[in-house]
């Protein structure tokens, strides 16, 4: 089939931009577990903070590019021989789609209230029981965006 994007690089029917998603969450998630660990057992907060800025720079722009291309290039026509199109693959999108939106608006919520509520250098302080609670809740929702993710491009894209 011919694809209107860049074609994947992952040998599915996904575009370029599909496929570097779809391995992003692959490298997300562990990074993302490392950093709470740097900060939960060894109490390196500056590290922490440097490793969540970044991910959270190199994810905006990811899902900047991601949204780009598929706005310009679409999915659908990539997932319509997929025996799980429409029905399947677009309630699990959906579902998808719920955790995305919502992890980005925790983790924007997350980032900047710790840049304004922690000093530089970053330390514990009264904002840390807050910044715990809801950097957990951006973690466990990155971490079902990831699977949902992943069962949508199995389903649109290798099935």
């Amino acid at each position: 089939m011919d694809f209107l994007g860049l074609n994947g690089f992952l040998g599915t029917r996904a575009s370029f931009m599909l496929d570097v998603v779809f391995l992003a969450m692959f490298a997300v998630v562990p990074i993302l577990g490392w950093s709470v660990w740097l900060v939960k057992y060894r109490r390196n907060y500056a590290l922490h903070k440097r490793v969540q800025l970044t991910l959270g720079a190199v994810l905006l722009v990811t899902i900047i590019l991601f949204e780009v291309d598929v706005r310009i290039n679409g999915w659908m026509h990539a997932a319509e021989v997929s025996p799980y199109y429409p029905g399947t693959v677009l309630t699990v999108l959906y579902v998808h789609l719920f955790f995305a939106v919502t992890t980005t608006g925790l983790w924007i919520a997350v980032i900047a209230r710790a840049v304004r509520r922690f000093p530089t250098p970053p330390v514990p302080g009264l904002h840390s029981a807050n910044h715990r609670f809801w950097g957990w809740a951006a973690t466990i929702d990155m971490v079902l965006t990831a699977v949902t993710g992943s069962v949508f491009y199995y389903l649109a894209f290798v099935c």
